[in-house]
């Protein structure tokens, strides 16, 4: 059985979050959360992250600013030395934690809303329109960038 040692909820504005402000469009909302720090029946020390959040992204297919929606459900293996991953669960992803055990929990919800986005951000339901080009922009360029290089080599 898993005991909670130590419970935070709470809500920070997005603006708070440096790193993932160049992939966003706008910096209005915010993340709520709730950390859970546990130790499993191992003696593994863990933390259970859960956060939501509408994140503002600009749309690659209509460039119009739209309203992600991103849940997080991620449980984290303290770790203080690489060599300790392999030992975790594999339902546990690898959080290394320094030496003195600190841990920036701003910087470890940040890292996972960067993980969370999408490599194309594209708004649901956003039209794939399909632009025709004429036969003349097909066609490869009549100019031969080599044409330079025969007239040296006859000489």
């Amino acid at each position: 059985m898993v005991q909670s040692r130590r419970s935070f909820t709470g809500s920070l504005p997005l603006m708070r979050f440096t790193r993932l402000a160049g992939s966003l469009a706008g910096s209005e909302g915010e993340v709520t959360y709730h950390l859970d720090f546990d130790r499993d029946s191992f003696g593994t020390s863990m933390l259970h992250l859960k956060a939501t959040t509408q994140l503002p992204l600009l749309c690659q297919r209509t460039l119009e600013v739209f309203l992600e929606p991103v849940v997080l459900d991620q449980q984290l293996g303290l770790i203080s030395d690489e060599s300790e991953e392999a030992a975790l669960l594999p339902e546990y992803e690898a959080l290394l934690v320094g030496a003195d055990g600190h841990l920036d929990l701003v910087d470890v919800i940040e890292d996972e809303l960067i993980l969370a986005l999408p490599l194309v951000p594209t708004r649901p339901g956003a039209p794939l329109e399909h632009i025709e080009m004429a036969d003349d922009e097909m066609q490869p360029p009549q100019d031969n960038p080599f044409a330079a290089l025969a007239s040296l080599k006859k000489h």
